[in-house]
């Protein structure tokens, strides 16, 4: 019975744990969305600026190609920007601790945010193209530091759900940039400087506020080698002083560690300890991308219309959509400890594949069925209800949970620079997979939803409710080396602090 008591104590959600969740989450995963819906709506508004700025330099306007052009470097600058933000995680995390990186993180908001903000005063587009490239960077190590830095904070029964809330923020942002974004709020002549501009408040909240909170004790121990400090943390988060058997559960891992040193990308590559591990987040990653979740937020307009939504209705509606993705995220925090992760896995990718299917069915019959227009716009809910629920949150929740510590920050660099090169690759590319397949373009993402989903049933194992070293077993047996880390077998004679809990 005391047993029992200890363990609902060490895994209840205490104010400590749930104010450091929202503050890292709302700080850096709220931009991310904000960033990538932010200059949607206004895209008219700032091109006509582009226009005028090159006109007021040199007395003519731009031809059509080398604004669109422009343009089209503006928004591609988010997710290459994005991709190098990926590459910088492991020396951040690894220099300043998770929580340091979020912290030093800000300045690739803050300081974008004013350029961004003074671009019209200024009469510089250039502002904006660099900006957007310093927040795809924020954006990029955000994405992963978050993640990393919240799993490390939970007890093993509440890191799914906090693991699913950065994903949930990162879809709070898209939905207020698109109200944000409507026509008579932000999106007009004087509004969108202040739209963009916008990015920087939860950024600057984030700096004044986590400095309270504690660093992952996880960092603290494995790789400080502060055990005080990380006990202190572990009872700050928990809420009471008892926190011995999360230490002896750090300290196993950091003894594991120990065999295999630092793990860089390149030797993560090599090691075959860790090779399905690295394939699945690969999979897992470039799945979440090119299943054509951007595609069809691409397309959700031109299908609304085809509906007979009106135009000036459309924002409205693309509004609408962005909430069912937020109402979607915030069940997938709630049914992530009760299902798992591999059945919402699969559950979202399946929801996809047909979405896909019937959405390219709907798309070809469309001009001679009168009423195929309204199965496309349920094809569009549907298929964002089944992103939100497994491949938008679980992929970088699954990360944290299948690395231990010593690989976590190079595998996050892998999978973030996996899921912002897939992201760039389906925005440079869909346009002419669209003109050159017309409405059987999600053909392609039915495809890779499918594959996804194969992978993942025969080969994703169930993390729900382990230990970090648990999961680790599994991995073990999969990729037939011994026990934890082959260069050290005594490894296997280590005594089983933690398995009980």
């Amino acid at each position: 019975m005391e047993q029992q008591d200890q363990s609902m104590k060490e895994g209840r959600l205490t104010l400590v744990l749930a104010l450091a969740t929202l503050i890292a989450a709302f700080g850096s995963s709220f931009q991310y969305g904000y960033n990538v819906a932010a200059v949607n709506s206004p895209a008219l508004l700032m091109q006509q600026f582009y226009n005028e700025t090159y006109y007021g330099r040199t007395g003519e306007f731009m031809e059509d190609f080398p604004l669109t052009l422009l343009w089209s470097v503006t928004v591609s600058m988010f997710p290459f920007g994005g991709f190098i933000g990926s590459l910088l995680v492991g020396p951040l995390v690894n220099k300043f601790g998770r929580k340091g990186a979020l912290l030093f993180n800000n300045i690739f908001s803050i300081v974008p945010a004013i350029l961004m903000g003074c671009s019209r005063v200024a009469k510089s587009f250039e502002l904006i193209i660099i900006s957007r490239l310093l927040v795809g960077i924020c954006a990029g190590v955000s994405s992963n530091v978050v993640p990393m830095y919240l799993g490390e904070l939970a007890p093993k029964n509440l890191r799914g759900a906090l693991g699913v809330v950065p994903q949930l923020f990162i879809t709070v942002g898209i939905l207020v940039a698109q109200i944000f974004g409507l026509r008579n709020l932000l999106a007009n002549v004087d509004g969108w400087p202040i739209l963009l501009g916008l990015t920087g408040v939860p950024a600057a909240l984030q700096l004044v506020l986590l400095p309270f909170f504690p660093e992952s004790p996880r960092y603290l121990l494995i790789q400080k080698k502060d055990e005080a400090a990380a006990k202190k943390a572990l009872q700050t988060l928990r809420g009471w002083d008892s926190v011995d058997r999360e230490v002896a559960e750090i300290r196993q891992e950091d003894e594991a560690e120990k065999a295999a040193g630092f793990i860089s990308v390149l030797k993560l590559f090599r090691m075959r300890s860790l090779r399905w591990q690295l394939l699945s987040i690969i999979v897992l990653m470039g799945g979440q991308q090119l299943s054509g979740v951007n595609a069809i937020y691409y397309y959700a307009d031109q299908i609304y219309l085809s509906a007979g939504v009106p135009e000036e209705h459309v924002q409205f509606v693309t509004a609408g959509t962005g909430a069912v993705n937020v109402v979607m995220t915030f069940c997938a925090v709630f049914v992530v400890e009760l299902l798992g992760r591999r059945l919402l896995l699969l559950l979202g990718f399946s929801i996809c594949l047909v979405a896909c299917c019937v959405l390219t069915a709907a798309l070809a019959l469309q001009d001679t069925v009168s009423w195929m227009p309204y199965i496309s716009i349920v094809c569009v809910i549907s298929y964002v209800i089944g992103h939100a629920l497994g491949p938008s949150p679980i992929p970088a929740l699954l990360i944290t949970e299948i690395f231990l510590q010593s690989s976590r920050p190079s595998a996050f660099m892998v999978g973030g620079s996996v899921h912002w090169l897939s992201n760039f690759t389906v925005g440079l590319i869909f346009p002419f997979i669209q003109e050159g397949l017309g409405p059987y373009s999600f053909i392609v993402f039915a495809v890779i939803c499918l594959l996804t989903t194969i992978y993942i049933f025969l080969i994703v194992p169930e993390t729900k409710a382990k230990t970090f070293i648990e999961i680790n077993r599994i991995f073990t047996k999969m990729n037939k080396v011994s026990e934890v880390y082959p260069e050290k077998e005594e490894l296997k004679e280590l005594p089983p602090v933690t398995l009980e809990q």
